[in-house]
């Protein structure tokens, strides 16, 4: 693993993209825990809770939020709005959330290729600004393939997320990590949550020092009850929605 990162280039991000601190970890390392169902965060921005839709329009009031990934990324934009498919307007409070898949690689099919969209690209289109949100999490869909190919995918999506806070320093982006999969053994022979745990570190390694903040799902999914699934339980999703919520109402 060491030897395939070294060629990762981790050169400071230009001086207007000050850090806002990428993690949310404590002094142990842990970025929280859960008590009574609830993820507290041993660091960084304090975790409120957005438990009905009034609450949640009302953080997301005035907000552009454009989210690109797998399915996993998926699941925050169906539990705001079960409507979609790709895009949800409220027009009374000024919200607009959009979702997106990633570009290839990909482990289904049944995409038009008129919809394949490379993440660098899409944020290349964004103008930002201080009510923009831009979400993003790829990692699933790189687990079959060699390391050096998904290094390659987050260094252009590095550069554009520079050139994004360089025009726009204001622009809120959150990266969502990875997390455990439910293993069965024919899911073992393609899938390995060793191999998702070194994706996750490559991704750290990448963003490291950038004007962006993680929601852990990694240690969200890890340290729940609830069986380890590619498609986290809705009590997790939700505490991830309300971090993610947190982010931008202290924006």
């Amino acid at each position: 693993f060491k030897c395939l990162c070294r060629h990762v280039d981790l050169s400071p991000p230009p001086q207007r993209c000050k850090p806002r601190g990428n993690t949310e970890q404590g002094k142990s390392g842990l970025s929280g825990y859960y008590y009574q169902g609830v993820w507290r965060s041993l660091g960084g921005t304090k975790v409120h809770q957005f438990n009905n839709s009034s609450a949640i329009s009302q953080c997301l009031k005035g907000k552009v939020v454009h989210m690109y990934g797998d399915s996993t990324l998926r699941q925050w934009f169906e539990y705001l709005d079960q409507t979609g498919p790709y895009m949800i307007w409220d027009n009374a409070k000024n919200i607009l959330v959009t979702y997106r898949v990633h570009g290839p690689p990909l482990s289904f099919i049944y995409v038009p290729t008129s919809e394949l969209r490379y993440i660098a690209n899409e944020i290349d289109g964004l103008v930002g600004g201080t009510n923009t949100v831009v979400v993003f999490s790829i990692w699933a869909h790189f687990s079959p393939f060699p390391i050096e190919l998904y290094i390659r995918r987050l260094q252009s999506i590095r550069r554009a997320v520079i050139r994004l806070l360089n025009r726009a320093p204001d622009t809120l982006v959150v990266i969502r990590t990875a997390n455990l999969r439910g293993l069965t053994p024919s899911e073992s022979l393609n899938y390995s949550d060793w191999y998702t745990l070194q994706l996750d570190k490559v991704l750290r390694a990448v963003f490291k020092g950038f004007n962006v903040r993680l929601v852990d799902a990694w240690e969200m999914t890890l340290a729940h009850h609830l069986p380890h699934n590619i498609h986290p339980g809705r009590p997790i999703v939700k505490n991830m929605i309300d971090i993610l919520l947190s982010y931008i109402c202290t924006k």
